[in-house]
């Protein structure tokens, strides 16, 4: 079967991975951004302890998810909790997160590379999902839960023994997230939980939800009336109503959830009560870097991969690459992607030294959505007919890029949020 086969590569943990062997990896694979002649990658953001990880990660997609892409697309779904384990083993699920939980504690640049190399794999909804795992549903719980939620459901999570998902988004708000109606009401010692969460990734395989709910029900302001949860999902009035069809991200389940007088203790809650959208905030700038990290590799091969398409293509008795039009289009759409991972690293950087990038990271996630439709809709017209079929990375990309420009805030409010630190947005009309 697809799980026995899966799981019996057995695959070294990056943190037992010694100096020496790190630097041997190092020099056999390229950085991303290059090709396997290339020289490696010099930026001063990775190191090559940034590479001996990337390489880990390699292996395991050449070995365990890109051979088994094709099926998961068909069946619109990938089996979660085996691939997560195996990434769990490998030590690739808590990079960033405390070493007392399991995790590797290191800076958010390792987390880029990786979202960077996820780029290698075959589709869009696996690596999405992955990055819900990772970076997603996790870090607020890593930064201000206690320490017993850490171990109950931080420390599996990391490990690859539960699958996490992240619960926000609902019918009637999803970018207007000072809009979610889902309630958890303190009776005694508990929380009783109401409400419905949609367009949830992972959300009919995941564990335990990280769910933003409205706890303050005495508290007018909507921006401080908002706690985040740990939410186990298989308990009574848990309803996973459908997995969701879509247009693209075909491997990655999407489910509505309702939630019918739902209890969980109250000590299920991260950090202090009525501050889980600040919480919220500050985990989208990872979650925004994220995202656009991980198309950065992905746009870079369906170039080459056209270019190479358009060299063996004839038109009118020569190379279709020959045309002036699209080896200059090529590279122009290549000179743009160099631009975003500019602007992706210099986040990061800023990041890791402890600033605020929420406007950087709003750029690249509104840069990185546009670029994935430009780059996979004009490399696709030079596919032809065969761009239209479902058998080639550019059409593939070409659907599932589509969601980076909705999923983690619409591209209309990246631009609202830069105009904020513009200070060119207009304020609101007294009442």
């Amino acid at each position: 079967t697809v799980g026995r086969s899966f799981l019996c590569r057995p695959v070294v943990p990056y943190s037992s991975v010694s100096n020496a062997m790190r630097r041997s990896l190092s020099s056999a694979s390229p950085m991303s951004g290059s090709d396997a002649s290339a020289e490696p990658n010099t930026d001063k953001l990775f190191t090559a302890e940034h590479e001996a990880m990337r390489s880990t990660l390699r292996r395991i997609i050449e070995q365990d998810i890109n051979p088994y892409v094709d099926e998961w697309e068909a069946k619109e779904i990938f089996p979660a909790k085996q691939l997560f384990k195996k990434l769990g083993n490998a030590g690739l699920l808590g990079v960033t997160r405390p070493v007392e939980y399991g995790g590797l504690g290191l800076d958010y640049s390792y987390s880029v590379a990786l979202a960077e190399e996820y780029g290698r794999v075959n589709c869009g909804g696996v690596p999405m999902a992955i990055g819900v795992q990772s970076d997603m549903a996790t870090p607020a719980l890593a930064r201000f839960g206690s320490h017993e939620l850490k171990e109950q459901f931080l420390r599996p999570s990391i490990a690859g023994d539960l699958v996490a998902c992240l619960g926000v988004s609902e019918p009637t708000a999803g970018s207007d997230v000072a809009s979610i109606k889902t309630t958890a009401r303190r009776d005694g010692d508990d929380l009783v939980i109401n409400g419905s969460k949609m367009w949830i990734t992972s959300g009919m395989q995941a564990d335990w939800m990280c769910l933003l709910a409205n706890t303050e029900a005495s508290v007018k302001d909507p921006y401080l009336s908002k706690s985040l949860i740990c939410l186990p999902l298989d308990l009574p009035g848990v309803q996973r109503a459908r997995k969701i069809r879509k247009i693209g991200m075909h491997s990655s389940d999407t489910a509505q959830l309702f939630f019918e007088n739902v209890r969980v203790p109250a000590s299920y809650l991260i950090g202090e009560p009525g501050q889980g959208f600040i919480y919220q905030m500050l985990q989208f700038q990872e979650e925004r870097l994220f995202g656009a990290a991980a198309n950065l590799l992905g746009l870079e091969l369906i170039i080459q991969e056209t270019a190479e398409y358009a060299r063996q293509r004839k038109a009118f008795g020569q190379s279709l690459l020959d045309f002036q039009t699209v080896h200059f289009r090529l590279a122009e759409l290549l000179t743009e992607v160099e631009l975003l991972r500019s602007m992706v690293y210099r986040a990061t950087a800023k990041y890791v030294a402890g600033n605020d990038v929420t406007m950087l990271a709003s750029m690249a996630k509104l840069k990185a959505g546009r670029l994935v439709r430009e780059v996979t809709d004009s490399c696709l017209q030079y596919w032809g007919g065969m761009g239209f079929t479902d058998e080639v990375r550019v059409s593939r990309f070409y659907r599932d890029g589509r969601l980076l420009s909705i999923g983690a805030g619409a591209d209309e409010v990246m631009l609202s949020i830069i105009c904020k630190y513009m200070r060119t947005l207009p304020k609101p009309p007294k009442k």
